[in-house]
């Protein structure tokens, strides 16, 4: 089932108004699937241990601990299935398909219970105004293969950026992670420092947990499919707590604005897409927009930072 138009394109066009059905119907699923690896993995800070990663074909949440087995569940984008597979060489999968939240939700409960992996979740989606419970859900059920395969492209020239940026840290670093909760794929740098409690207040999300994942000083950067008043595909980068003068702080490219609202540096997807050189375009955003989070929250950046010579020294390992 392989999508030749979309897999063209390196960084394919993503407008958010052409799918928006399909990315809210892929966003519940893979709340489902993420809830799944949150139940059955032991509590990381920033609730790392629940996130998605982006693959060769798709997201995966890698291993899932089940007693002394373990499993995982990909997404495949190409062929367009969830495959499910377990360490005692067992595996099944469902199709990729125009189908409601509940029947999705359904139909990978039986696979999971055919294969002796059956996992309770709270089956209520969270940071989604009016959340309906998976199980009840038979509103959401679009599906278009062209632009999942489109949107999982983006994610993959995101990831391969992202690493690539966060490659000249060397403090306390996430890795580059799918947050299905946004959704947004995401790498956040800290700065070793606590930071004041999160007022939290993130619609049908535990203060709790935001608190958690705010407890330090972070500058954060990443990718979302758009919605709301950002009606469109963009990259985005906010420092917490924000220092002053970080919203008036000079950013490139100049396609880049400070949202008020969000609080956070934008910048559109298309200004990236369309740029020559598309990854020098989106590395001068984040690094631009983490310099003036740290030159103005006074971080130590020498001690943060990876030197020339050390990363002169890792290429020739």
């Amino acid at each position: 089932m392989l999508n030749s138009t979309a897999l063209r394109e390196d960084w394919p066009s993503l407008p958010l108004d052409e799918w928006i059905d399909t990315c809210t119907t892929l966003h519940l699923w893979t709340q489902i699937v993420g809830k799944i690896r949150l139940t059955q993995t032991p509590w990381i800070n920033h609730t790392w241990h629940g996130t998605l990663y982006v693959t060769s074909r798709g997201l995966t949440t890698t291993t899932i601990p089940h007693g002394t087995r373990v499993f995982q569940i990909d997404f495949d984008f190409i062929d367009h299935r969830v495959v499910i597979q377990s360490s005692d060489g067992q595996v099944a999968s469902l199709p990729l398909q125009p189908q409601s939240v509940a029947k999705f939700y359904r139909r990978l409960n039986e696979e999971l219970g055919r294969l002796g992996l059956r996992v309770k979740i709270h089956p209520k989606p969270n940071e989604v105004p009016d959340p309906v419970r998976f199980d009840e859900d038979e509103i959401h059920r679009a599906y278009d293969p062209e632009y999942a395969t489109r949107y999982w492209r983006v994610l993959t020239q995101a990831d391969r950026v992202f690493k690539r940026f966060r490659s000249g840290f060397i403090g306390k670093c996430s890795p580059v992670h799918y947050f299905w909760g946004a959704p947004d794929l995401a790498v956040t740098r800290f700065s070793g420092r606590r930071a004041p409690e999160h007022p939290g207040g993130i619609p049908n999300l535990p203060d709790r947990i935001t608190r958690d994942a705010y407890s330090h000083e972070v500058s954060s950067c990443g990718f979302w499919p758009g919605g709301g008043s950002v009606a469109y595909p963009a990259f985005y980068s906010y420092a917490y707590p924000e220092p002053a003068g970080f919203a008036n702080a000079a950013v490139k490219p100049d396609a880049a604005f400070y949202s008020s609202e969000f609080r956070e540096f934008i910048l559109p997807y298309d200004y990236v897409r369309e740029a020559n050189s598309s990854d020098n375009v989106l590395l001068e955003f984040l690094q631009t927009t983490y310099e003036n989070a740290a030159n103005l929250a006074k971080w130590d950046r020498d001690s943060l930072e990876a030197t020339a010579e050390s990363k002169e020294t890792e290429n020739h390992a």
